[in-house]
């Protein structure tokens, strides 16, 4: 996947982690590997007048998403491979986000995390306007959301072992001096 990010907010935002929860959301939902993918983290004046422009309505807001190329997940088992495609753009709030997070009372890297996986789902096609359609939208989210922390703890599990394994290693005479290579010293 090809992710781009661009902080134009002038908020410090985990910019790494908001490509990497894309990327993992995108992968959840079988999207070719060669899939494109743009996110812009935006101040609040330039949401509201994109909210406005865009979806009529006023004030700022979380996320909007501005799908490129029509894709549907997975695609259809008799159509040839769809081969990579611009999915589209992303746009994101980080102050709206903010205040979002604290009304809901977790950590803004969280919010964002939802933003992110919330704005990927909309480019996929999916929707919130109908109860039905809410329903599988936020089912899914919460199901992708899910599995990005898990992953994220296994993740540091493995490293944590990796850091205790070459801990005992060094303790009993062995050193690395190359990745996978082992000798006595």
């Amino acid at each position: 996947m090809s992710i781009e990010i661009s902080n134009e907010s002038g908020i410090e935002v985990p910019e790494r982690t908001l490509v990497d929860v894309a990327d993992f959301a995108l992968a959840a939902m079988d999207v070719h590997p060669g899939a494109e993918l743009s996110m812009a983290l935006v101040d609040t004046e330039t949401m509201a007048e994109l909210h406005m422009r865009w979806m009529d309505l006023p004030g700022p807001t979380d996320v909007m998403s501005f799908p490129m190329d029509e894709l549907t997940p997975g695609g259809r088992p008799d159509a040839p491979d769809p081969g990579p495609a611009m999915l589209g753009d992303i746009v994101i709030c980080p102050e709206f986000a903010a205040t979002q997070a604290a009304t809901a009372g977790h950590p803004v890297e969280h919010e964002l995390v939802v933003l992110t996986v919330h704005g990927v789902l909309h480019l996929l096609g999916f929707d919130h306007a109908e109860p039905d359609e809410e329903k599988e939208m936020f089912g899914l989210q919460g199901r992708i959301i899910e599995r990005w922390y898990d992953h994220l703890r296994a993740q540091g599990q493995a490293q944590r072992q990796q850091a205790r394994d070459a801990s005992l290693l060094n303790t009993i005479g062995f050193t690395s001096d190359e990745p996978g290579a082992t000798s006595e010293r």
